[in-house]
């Protein structure tokens, strides 16, 4: 089992969470730092993952979806002054703890973490993916767990289904239907959540749905002549909404498999960074464990 973190959901969590009256010595705010940091090493604690990776989101406005739909998360504040120095001091942290951490200008954290998820799914390793976004739904298969850590309890494929109403297979196409409002994708108008799980329960997903079309009028759905309708009047915005919503998995990552393997946290080198961080013994008796429990042959 390899564990994929998406960082920012925790980074964000622990700056909107804490005292911002945490700072370091040059008087930076450190508090999302600190959250962060007790987070990982809480799940790592917890889990004692041997395989582990953080991704992280570089840019909310230069991935590939920004060329294919400008408005794509332009409804998003901009990051709060400050926030970009503490997530660089997050990734410094992840490799000073022994675990791999990657970003990158192109792709979301999504898709570094679902492309990870393809690469080790033909090694035969499951995925635990860590996170409070619905979207990570479309990536579980059979053996991978869905764990929103410090929140709801972890999903497994048969649970997403039953949580969603749509099978993590066709979860790119439900979204592509309802829109994402988070993500300033539109979707079909008219198209709820409700109307969209029949449809992907009904069909495998846009493709099938749009061949097979004359039959959206025969299902049990409140105007269902209307809610064909509007998938043709809206059937180009429909397939781009899919190219958002779709995770890709495909991304070239210069990391090999060796690099996913946790290593002993640097004690030393993060004395250092507390010291400049300004933080206590709280997360230094952490690591300390961490340290202790950590098992070279079997990297955990």
């Amino acid at each position: 089992m390899i564990f994929l973190v998406d960082a920012s959901v925790y980074v964000f969590r622990a700056y909107y969470s804490l005292p911002p009256e945490m700072v370091d010595r040059d008087g930076e705010q450190t508090h999302a730092v600190f959250g962060f940091a007790r987070f990982l090493c809480d799940l790592m604690e917890r889990a004692q993952p041997a395989l582990m990776a953080v991704a992280f989101d570089q840019s909310l406005s230069s991935c590939f979806r920004n060329r294919i739909y400008p408005p794509y998360k332009a409804n998003r504040e901009p990051a709060p002054p400050g926030l970009a120095l503490q997530l660089e001091r997050c990734f410094e942290f992840c490799a000073l703890a022994g675990v791999a951490a990657v970003r990158s200008c192109d792709y979301e954290a999504d898709d570094l973490i679902g492309s990870l998820v393809a690469r080790m799914r033909v090694e035969g390793v499951r995925a635990t993916l860590i996170t409070r976004d619905k979207d990570f739904a479309q990536l579980v298969r059979e053996g991978d767990v869905l764990w929103d850590y410090a929140g709801r309890d972890p999903l497994s494929y048969g649970e997403v289904e039953r949580r969603f109403g749509v099978a993590p297979e066709r979860f790119a196409d439900y979204l592509a239907l309802t829109g994402d409002a988070v993500d300033n994708i539109p979707g079909v108008p008219g198209i709820g959540p409700k109307t969209a799980s029949v449809l992907m329960r009904e069909f495998a997903g846009l493709d099938e749905l749009y061949d097979g079309i004359d039959r959206v009028e025969g299902l049990k759905l409140r105007g269902a002549s209307s809610v064909r309708a509007r998938l043709l009047a809206h059937r180009e915005a429909a397939y781009l909404a899919r190219r958002l919503t779709a995770i890709a998995c495909d991304v070239p990552l210069d990391l090999p498999r060796e690099a996913l393997r946790r290593r002993a946290p640097d004690l030393g080198a993060l004395a250092g960074f507390f010291d400049r961080q300004g933080f206590g013994a709280l997360l230094r008796r952490q690591v300390e464990r961490l340290a202790q429990s950590y098992a070279p042959e079997t990297g955990i």
